[in-house]
C-alpha cells in the first residue's frame, strides 16, 4: 500500500563542501543536525556530483542522467540574452515519476534547472525564487506556485517555514515527497546570521589547509584572498552559513519527530557539489579555474541518509556513489521504479544503492566518472584521469593523478611513461562509459555546439 512507503525528504544544498560538517571531521563547525542524521543512518564518505557546478548538478538529480544526456553543462543565467536554453523541460523528473506512484510532491528553494524558477510538472508544491536566488538576507522575491512573492528577513528560514507548511498541509492518504534547496553557503559570503559569524571569527580554521595554487590545474581564475583579514572573514561566514543550514534542518526533523513521521521518512541532505575555500589557493568549485577542475573539494559531496525503520544506524560506507545513482535509490525506495519504456527513454546511468543502506553486501563498482562541459574524468581509488577535448578557447591538456602517491593532486603525471598502461586502460574505461549513456545533441564533447548557459563558461574564458 503506498501509506507503508516512506515518505522522502532530499535537502539538496549549494556550495556546500563535504568536508565542512563535524560528522565529517571538522573540528570547529558545529552542525548537530547533519551529525544526528549521521548518527541515525549512514554517512556515504565517497558521494561525488556528477558536474562540479550547480544547474547541471541539479539537473542529474532530477533526471538520473549525465548533463551529456539532459544537456545542460554549466550554470544557467537568467539574464542572458538570445537563445533560451531549454533545461531539463521536457524530461521526465523526480517529482513526476514519484507523483505517478502515489506521492504528493512539494519543492521548496533553489530549482535552477532551467531559465526561470516557475512551476514545473511533478511538483503540486512549489515554492522557488521568482528569478535570482539572492540575497540571503534583505528583500526576497520568491515564486508561490507561480505568483510572484516579496518577503524580508533572512532567506533560509522563510524557505523553512514552507517546508514546514508542507508536511503540515500534506494529504494523510499518501506518502510525500519534499525537496528543500537551500543557499547560504553560496557566494557572497557575507550577511549570514551576525550571531554565528561572531562566533567563528574566533575559529582557528585548521581544518582547512593553506595552499597556494597549483600551476598543472591551470589559470587561477578564482583565487583565494591573498589578505589574511579576507581569508577570515569569508571563512567566518561560510561557517555561519553551515551552521545556519543545519538549524533549519533541524526544524524540519523536529517537525516531522512531532508529527510522528520521521521512523518511516527518508532523510537525505546532500549538496549539488563540493566548494573549495583556500583548499589548492581557491575559492568555489569546478569553475575557479581555466581550464575547469575535478579537485576533490570540488566533486565531493556530503551525503548523509537517515531513514529509522528501515536503515542501520552510525555506519559510514565507502562506496562510489552520485547524483544518479540518488535519482535511482529514491524511486527504488518509493516503489517507483519507472516502466521499461520510461527507464529505456530516460537510460539512466546510475544504480540503486538502497541493498547497501539497509545493510547488504552488494557488490558495486569501482570507479565514479564525472564531467564539466568539454572535459571528462575516471577515478578510481587510486587513480584520476581526465580528458579535454577541444573548446572556443583551446585544448587544454590531459592530466593524470595517482591519489595514493599525491592526494593533494599537484603533480600532473599524464606524460610519465611509468603510468601509461593506467592511464591507457582508464581512458578506455571513461570512453565506454560516455559512449554508452551521452545523446550526440547533448554531448559535451562538442561544446561548442550546445546552447550557451552563461557568458561566463570556462570553455569562453581565456587565460590571462
Amino acid at each position: 500500500m503506498a501509506s507503508d512507503r516512506p515518505n522522502i525528504v532530499v535537502f539538496l544544498t549549494d556550495d556546500h563542501g563535504a568536508w565542512a560538517a563535524g560528522c565529517a571531521g571538522n573540528s570547529e563547525l558545529h552542525t548537530p543536525s547533519l551529525d544526528q542524521l549521521a548518527a541515525t543512518g549512514v554517512r556515504m564518505q565517497s558521494a561525488f556530483t556528477t558536474c562540479p557546478v550547480c544547474s547541471p548538478a541539479r539537473a542529474s538529480f532530477m533526471t538520473g542522467r549525465l548533463p551529456s544526456q539532459h544537456g545542460i553543462h554549466d550554470w544557467l543565467n537568467w539574464a542572458e540574452q538570445g537563445q533560451v536554453h531549454p533545461g531539463i523541460d521536457g524530461q521526465w523528473n523526480i517529482g513526476q515519476l514519484l507523483q505517478r506512484a502515489g506521492y504528493h510532491t512539494g519543492l521548496v528553494g533553489k530549482w535552477h534547472c532551467a531559465r526561470d524558477h516557475q512551476p514545473r510538472p511533478g511538483f503540486d508544491r512549489w515554492f522557488s525564487y521568482q528569478m535570482n536566488q539572492y540575497p540571503h538576507r534583505g528583500e526576497q522575491h520568491f515564486s508561490d506556485q507561480g505568483r510572484p512573492v516579496t518577503e524580508y528577513g533572512y532567506q533560509a528560514p522563510l524557505l523553512t517555514d514552507r517546508a514546514v507548511d508542507f508536511i503540515r498541509r500534506r494529504p494523510g492518504d499518501r506518502p510525500f515527497f519534499l525537496f528543500v534547496g537551500y543557499v547560504c553557503t553560496h557566494t557572497p559570503l557575507k550577511d549570514q546570521p551576525e550571531r554565528l559569524a561572531a562566533h567563528y571569527r574566533g575559529a582557528t580554521f585548521a581544518d582547512i589547509p593553506d595552499e597556494a595554487a597549483d600551476a598543472c590545474h591551470g589559470w587561477a581564475r578564482m583565487p583565494w584572498p591573498h589578505a589574511p583579514s579576507a581569508h577570515r572573514e569569508q571563512l567566518a561566514q561560510y561557517y555561519a552559513a553551515v551552521e545556519y543550514i543545519d538549524a533549519q534542518v533541524g526544524r524540519v526533523l523536529d517537525e516531522l519527530d512531532g508529527s510522528g513521521l520521521r521512523q518511516n521518512t527518508l532523510v537525505v541532505y546532500t549538496a549539488d557539489h563540493g566548494h573549495m575555500n583556500g583548499h589548492h589557493g581557491l575559492i568555489s568549485k569546478g569553475n575557479a579555474t581555466v581550464p575547469q577542475n575535478f579537485l576533490e573539494e570540488s566533486i565531493r559531496v556530503p551525503s548523509l541518509f537517515s531513514w529509522p525503520e528501515a536503515i542501520p544506524a552510525g555506519r559510514v560506507l565507502p562506496s562510489m556513489i552520485d547524483h544518479c545513482d540518488l535519482f535511482c535509490t529514491l524511486l527504488d525506495a518509493a516503489g517507483a521504479v519507472p516502466d521499461a519504456g520510461i527507464a529505456a527513454e530516460i537510460h539512466s546511468p546510475g544504480r540503486s544503492f538502497l541493498p547497501l543502506l539497509r545493510g547488504a553486501a552488494a557488490p558495486w563498482r569501482d570507479a565514479q566518472f564525472c564531467e564539466y562541459g568539454n572535459a571528462r574524468v575516471i577515478r578510481t581509488a587510486a587513480y584520476k584521469l581526465i580528458r579535454r577535448f577541444p573548446g572556443p578557447n583551446g585544448h587544454f591538456g590531459d592530466e593524470f593523478y595517482d591519489l595514493t602517491a599525491d592526494s593533494r593532486e599537484t603533480v600532473n603525471r599524464i606524460g610519465d611513461q611509468a603510468c601509461a598502461a593506467t592511464v591507457s586502460a582508464l581512458s578506455a574505461r571513461l570512453e565506454a562509459h560516455f559512449a554508452e549513456y551521452e545523446l550526440p545533441e547533448c554531448s559535451g564533447r562538442e561544446i561548442a555546439l550546445r546552447p550557451r548557459c552563461n557568458p561566463g563558461e570556462p570553455w569562453l574564458a581565456v587565460p590571462k
